[in-house]
């Protein structure tokens, strides 16, 4: 790949990284009940899902995907309940003023942070739609496919988990001093809840 079209891919990417959506949602909700450092499992959750995205773009999948209204709907309905799902479950939950339960709040096991952050991405099927339209612009198909595969997916993998954990999870700290109370606690429980909704309700209505 020319180091110019490396740069555009660069800039694309961090532009897309730096768009809010469900992913920077659940990077901040668990950046705020798990501790800024073990946030980066979710982070590298969503990045797991979406190199399969690429992957399924590359296979052609995404052909079949992009053109069969209703594979499109049935994941699109089935990623907005599930944001849904978990804006309730956030919504709902209960003050963890206790130390031994703000303890275990933040002793999540990793893969269970690593597994959200998953399906918060996988189960977005207009990521796949995304990448039909953004990956033919950086892929010369006179050249071999797979160094260009390589690289367009290592650099906005790269870009995405520097903007999540730096950007969002950081700015996540500056509401800390909220968690320290119950009335903080569940504002924010009710805030991350609604956002949550807002993003499930507009994946399963944009078109």
């Amino acid at each position: 790949m020319q180091f110019s079209l490396w740069l555009t891919l660069a800039g694309a990417g961090a532009l897309i990284s730096f768009t809010p959506g469900a992913g920077a949602i659940n990077t901040m909700s668990n950046s705020l009940n798990a501790g800024f450092r073990r946030s980066i499992w979710g982070i590298l959750g969503q990045q797991a899902a979406l190199v399969i995205h690429v992957l399924i773009v590359a296979l052609g999948v995404g052909v079949l995907v992009a053109s069969s209204p209703v594979a499109f709907n049935v994941i699109r309905y089935a990623g907005a309940a599930y944001l849904v799902y978990l804006g309730i479950r956030q919504f709902l939950a209960k003050p963890t003023v206790a130390e031994e339960q703000a303890t275990a709040l933040r002793n999540e096991p990793a893969w269970s942070i690593f597994r959200r952050g998953l399906w918060v991405n996988l189960l977005n099927p207009k990521a796949i739609v995304f990448f039909l339209a953004f990956m033919p612009q950086f892929i010369r198909a006179e050249q071999p496919l797979l160094p260009q595969y390589a690289v367009l997916t290592a650099t906005v993998v790269a870009i995405d988990i520097l903007v999540m954990w730096f950007f969002f999870a950081a700015a996540a700290r500056s509401f800390q001093r909220l968690t320290q109370n119950e009335r903080g606690q569940q504002i924010l429980n009710r805030v991350f809840g609604v956002l949550f909704v807002a993003v499930g309700v507009l994946l399963a209505l944009m078109h």
